[in-house]
């Protein structure tokens, strides 16, 4: 069957995932992609135009997938996407629609982790202060590097125990370390000390690392509050959405010294970051790429075709979203 007689997946934009992975990922013989980037009409107009081909999507953070997006696809049936948060999907109205939505599961959950504990290590030990202090011809003329501190057992808290949470978890073990949590509710099977208040949690843990996907119920949920519980002596780690944090708030507090570090991989208002977190020794700064690994890349991009052909062969999804993550 020739691609143009297939059925259609809507591709709104090309993707970051898609440009940095092999092409022949894409390819199947179940379905072809209606790229409305290669178009000249505007998005609307040319979903109205096609509305009748389109019963899937492709979808990325660059175009969300709103209840006016849904009204214009009334044959729509599937939303997949390659990322595990899913902030920008309307999923009330994807419900009251009928339509499946399909994420990256846990395929990025290792990934995260690494990053997570990576960063952790980092500003507890001054790694990236001091690779900048070698760099700079500082050793020979200031002396000794000042003291850091150890990882291993520590107290820390994760806020958010869902897949990401949980590997976070078995790492920071490893290091001898206690663990404790914030999440919707209690993990029965598991035996780790369950908070069901974040400032309490922060309260006793020497750090937090935030794992979880942001909601309503979590924009912010890191405050001031939360913050001065944590000390002097505590490290915020943020793998999870950026405005959980209040980011004013956190910034003085770590420029008055009332907290003691943090590992940043989100920001509030990407790619904007608080030009005051630049020259702070105890402040470690990534672009947002916990996710992104070549391999993470080839299996969530394999995962998302193989979502698609087995929506178009009517068999289950393999990675159907469940909301597990906070």
């Amino acid at each position: 069957m020739k691609s143009d007689e297939l059925p259609q997946v809507l591709l709104p934009r090309k993707s970051t995932v898609m440009t940095l992975s092999e092409e022949e990922i894409f390819k199947s013989e179940k379905f072809g992609f209606l790229k409305a980037y290669e178009s000249d009409l505007p998005l609307h107009q040319f979903l109205t135009t096609n509305s009748h081909k389109i019963q899937a999507i492709w979808s990325n953070l660059a175009t969300p997938i709103t209840a006016d997006i849904l009204h214009l696809l009334p044959h729509l049936k599937l939303v997949v996407t390659t990322t595990a948060g899913l902030d920008f999907v309307d999923l009330a109205e994807c419900r009251r629609r009928g339509v499946a939505v399909a994420n990256a599961g846990t395929v990025y959950s290792e990934d995260v982790a690494d990053m997570a504990v990576g960063l952790l290590i980092d500003v507890l030990r001054n790694i990236s202060a001091a690779n900048r202090y070698v760099r700079q011809r500082l050793w020979p003329l200031k002396g000794e590097f000042p003291l850091a501190s150890k990882l291993g057992g520590k107290r820390v808290g994760i806020v958010g125990l869902g897949s990401i949470g949980i590997e976070v978890a078995k790492r920071l073990e490893a290091f001898g370390c206690y663990i404790s949590y914030n999440s919707r509710k209690k993990k029965s099977n598991l035996p780790y000390t369950f908070y069901s208040d974040v400032c309490e949690l922060a309260l006793n843990n020497d750090a937090l690392v935030i794992c979880c996907a942001l909601t309503d119920q979590t924009r912010h949920m890191i405050n001031k509050q939360v913050l001065l519980a944590l000390g002097k002596k505590g490290v915020v780690v943020n793998v999870g959405r950026g405005a959980i944090i209040d980011e004013k708030e956190m910034v003085e507090c770590l420029m008055r010294g009332e907290i003691g570090g943090a590992g940043l991989d989100v920001f509030e208002n990407e790619p904007e970051v608080p030009k005051e977190l630049f020259d702070l020794e105890n402040v470690v700064l990534s672009p947002h790429r916990a996710i992104f690994t070549p391999e993470s890349l080839k299996i969530v991009c394999e995962l998302a075709v193989k979502n698609l052909e087995a929506f178009f062969s009517d068999k289950p999804l393999l990675s159907p979203f469940i909301d597990d993550s906070y």
